[in-house]
């Protein structure tokens, strides 16, 4: 079985919950994905961080640093950046605050000392519904000096994200889209 299968199997198995559900975006929904379940479980951790690797490596522009919003792409960073280490392609991780820090350097970013100034990065979300947290973090970003070279996520849903981000200039890549992860 291949890796991108195996990893449809441990989402669906671990994070896929049929009922009545609120989304972050306010709008409800009779399915939710949880992916932290999947990517916070070992094999499931180390399947997303390789299958968003070998995402990364495709790019155009190469990809000097990967981060995301905390708490969903928490566990995704990390697995990308453990894998890129093992498979001879190192990129460190970053994280974006919900707040700035209230203490210290006041970052919203945390992993700074890591990424060149100004370098390329790759965003991550673990499901993307209309894309508005993915557009905040990529303000963060872009005003923190650097250049969001690519946005990935583990689930879209099909709700409107992909539009929201391609009106604010930016491709969104998916590892599943919800039709593809429920076939």
């Amino acid at each position: 079985m291949d890796n991108r299968q195996r990893l449809k199997e441990i989402l669906l198995e671990k994070s896929y919950r049929k009922g009545e559900f609120t989304l972050t975006s306010g709008k409800t929904s009779d399915f939710y994905i949880d992916v932290k379940q999947t990517s916070l479980s070992a094999e499931g951790s180390y399947l997303c961080g390789k299958l968003i690797l070998e995402l990364m490596l495709k790019n155009d522009k190469p990809i000097q640093a990967v981060g995301g919003m905390t708490l969903g792409a928490d566990p995704l960073v990390s697995a990308v950046s453990v894998v890129s280490h093992l498979e001879g392609h190192p990129v460190p991780a970053f994280i974006v605050r919900k707040e700035a820090k209230g203490h210290g350097t006041g970052n919203y970013i945390e992993g700074l000392s890591n990424m060149p100034d100004g370098c390329t990065v790759t965003l991550l979300e673990d499901v993307v519904t209309t894309g508005g947290t993915l557009v905040q973090v990529i303000k963060r970003v872009e005003d923190a000096g650097f250049t969001v070279g690519q946005v990935i996520t583990v689930v879209e849903r099909q709700e409107g994200g992909v539009d929201v981000l391609a009106d604010a200039g930016y491709k969104l890549e998916a590892l599943f889209t919800r039709e593809q992860l429920l076939s």
